[in-house]
């Protein structure tokens, strides 16, 4: 692999402002639809100035019964993002009538994603204080902000202003989700097709430090005994904290999920770093401002 691919896991381990600043960038690049401006992190300060504050009030009472939730609600919302740009087409249901094929039935959503019930209840909060104004999109934007930031993580000020799609969606692009099972190549290609690099890819993969996943998705499959959908810990030292727990299981071979082990099979990452903070200090701020520079780039 040429020296200009390899991953910096260093720089990603070294902070969750990484993890951040890529959230921010899959939600601003790629198919971002606004309405017909850009977006901003005020878009609803006059319609709806209370949207943020009743987004974090649902997902708060959700995750008192559901310790899982804010895992769950930013899966959605990369899976959302992933495939055709951050429109909402995911929340979609089959409706043969106008050509709608939900994509929540391909293999990587399929009993897999959830949280939609807390979705609808965002939806149903925001519609009685401010009827028809928030998009269901910049709903799946702000729960994955708010996520991050009751597991622990940093905040920041999300842009909002999508477009959600009501027509169609695109079950071929969705059919290409990053799998548990992709090899370290095709993870790539996934990623650059959507204009992320090496980078973008360690520290988005870095969400999988807190949440569940299904047994038979992990490096050592389902135990003896254990029933398939059987769920694990993806950390298994802080499970439901955003923290950096994840680099230092993936650095000691004890990733649960391929696609996460698979980062360490290129022969020149095979010396992990030593400290947690290998190379200069990297702040949220240092990260934003070369997402914004990229943005400006996709004229985004």
């Amino acid at each position: 692999m040429a020296a200009s691919s390899r991953f910096s896991l260093a720089a990603a381990r070294c902070s969750l402002r990484l993890l951040t600043a890529a959230l921010v960038l899959l939600a601003l690049s790629h198919g971002a639809h606004s309405h017909g401006a850009a977006l901003s992190s005020s878009f609803y300060d006059g319609s709806c100035p209370g949207t943020r504050d009743i987004v974090r009030r649902v997902i708060q009472d959700a995750r008192v019964a559901d310790a899982r939730i804010p895992a769950s609600l930013i899966r959605l919302h990369f899976h959302d993002c992933f495939v055709n740009g951050c429109d909402g087409s995911l929340l979609l249901n089959d409706d043969l009538r106008v050509g709608i094929t939900t994509e929540k039935n391909v293999l990587a959503n399929n009993r897999s994603a959830r949280g939609f019930n807390v979705v609808d209840d965002i939806k149903r909060a925001l519609e009685n204080a401010c009827p028809g104004i928030v998009s269901c999109a910049d709903i799946l934007a702000l729960a994955a902000e708010i996520s991050v930031e009751l597991a622990g993580g940093p905040s920041w000020s999300v842009p909002l202003g999508r477009r959600d799609a009501t027509t169609t969606t695109n079950i071929e692009s969705a059919n290409n989700l990053p799998s548990p099972f992709d090899p370290l190549k095709t993870l790539q290609e996934k990623f650059r097709n959507l204009g992320l690099d090496d980078t973008d890819l360690v520290a988005l993969q870095g969400a999988h430090t807190f949440g569940r996943t299904q047994c038979q998705f992990t490096q050592r499959n389902c135990t003896a005994g254990q029933r398939a959908g059987a769920l694990l810990n993806l950390d298994g030292v802080t499970p439901d904290v955003l923290d950096n727990k994840y680099y230092g299981s993936l650095l000691q071979g004890r990733a649960q999920l391929p696609s996460d082990q698979v980062m360490l099979s290129d022969p020149s990452q095979r010396q992990p770093p030593r400290r947690s903070s290998a190379g200069s200090p990297v702040t949220r701020m240092t990260f934003l401002e070369t997402s914004r520079r990229r943005w400006s780039r996709w004229g985004t």
